[in-house]
């Protein structure tokens, strides 16, 4: 049987591969992709990184996510985080959202207040859980609208991001005039957020201690879609505004991560890394780059997936695909989330015997 899991790894981290293998303490950071649905199968991987694996190390880890991945990356700073990510799974894979009378699709206000009510179901009374990890450090990505995306509105959203869109295409740092960055991160003892992983001029950014006032509303920022559910406006302790994705910005978190962390150990679901959102028809910005040197980047093999249902991975296309037809979607994205245990296992029995060889240049 064919490998599902392949190692991809920049060269610093590739050279320290050969040299040392692999151990917990080498790691400083973990990155959690937006994609939506593709991040189900990254389950079996996260259950066993955070519920076993890296549990054995000492050293504090910075957590960073977009979207669904800042949706995984809190839930690792959960007491008992296994149990936490099996219910990630199960709630996501069961959402369901009926169209109103003469709608094809559910109204962005619909969905909004039904992920609104998810994530308290899922977070309420816990969210101290997250704040006071002794070890995770979680950093929450969003996208915050300047001038004409400052606030949400029928005709400004639309004619906004048709600016983003072209400001983007001629360069990814004049999206920075549509969009800022703002990261919530835990606490310091002080109050004052903790120290960003990553040098963050690359776009505007502002940096904004999480606590219990504002974490609900970041995480839901975090997830919101621009057209398929609302912008979060005017979050507890951030500048005004409205908050979108953070995949918008940083969809797969193509950043340069500080060096004096250590290694970047990266459960994602493809090879490519792509900057922001708006980069994913540009091929030319899926390149590896210098950011990745100290990245160790664990993916599905294509000839893995091109076996799971559909030839593909759970996508949000898949709403339209089985349409009101919920168990056959759910027996998909099911099917394929049991399959993905292959990744976590093939992952603890490389981490027994490290196999540079295994291991391709990112």
């Amino acid at each position: 049987m064919s490998q599902a899991l392949r190692l991809y790894a920049g060269p610093a981290a590739l050279r320290h591969l050969r040299e040392h293998g692999l151990q917990p303490e080498d790691v400083g950071v973990v990155p959690g992709a937006a994609g939506g649905p593709k991040g189900l199968i990254l389950g079996p991987l996260d259950r066993f990184l955070f519920g076993q694996w890296l549990p054995r190390g000492r050293r504090e880890v910075h957590l960073v996510g977009a979207s669904i991945g800042a949706w995984r990356m809190a839930t690792a700073c959960l007491d008992d985080c296994v149990a936490a990510f099996a219910r990630l799974e199960q709630d996501y894979i069961a959402q369901d959202y009926e169209p109103e009378p003469g709608r094809r699709r559910p109204h962005p206000r619909q969905v909004s207040e039904a992920f609104a009510r998810e994530l308290k179901a899922f977070f309420g009374g816990r969210v101290h859980e997250v704040l006071r990890h002794p070890r995770w450090r979680v950093h929450v990505v969003t996208s915050r609208g300047r001038h004409v995306l400052a606030r949400e509105g029928r005709w400004r959203t639309p004619l906004g991001y048709l600016g983003a869109v072209a400001a983007n295409l001629v360069h990814r740092r004049a999206l920075g005039g549509w969009l800022q960055r703002v990261v919530f991160s835990t606490p310091q003892p002080d109050g004052t957020p903790a120290g960003l992983p990553f040098d963050a001029r690359d776009l505007p950014t502002r940096h904004v201690a999480l606590g219990e006032a504002n974490f609900m509303p970041a995480l839901q920022a975090s997830c919101s879609i621009p057209f398929v559910l609302q912008a979060v406006h005017d979050i507890p302790g951030a500048p005004p505004g409205a908050y979108w994705d953070g995949g918008i910005t940083d969809y797969h978190l193509h950043l340069r991560w500080r060096r004096e962390l250590g290694l970047v150990l990266y459960p994602h679901f493809q090879r490519q890394v792509v900057p922001g959102w708006l980069d994913k028809a540009l091929r030319w910005r899926h390149r590896p780059s210098a950011a990745l040197a100290h990245t160790l980047l664990l993916a599905p093999d294509p000839e893995w997936v091109r076996r799971l249902p559909d030839g593909k991975l759970p996508d949000r296309r898949d709403f339209e695909r089985y349409g009101r037809d919920l168990p056959a979607r759910m027996r998909a994205w099911q099917t394929a989330v049991r399959e993905a245990q292959r990744l976590a296992d093939e992952f603890a029995a490389w981490l027994e015997r490290p196999d540079p060889a295994r291991v391709e240049p990112l």
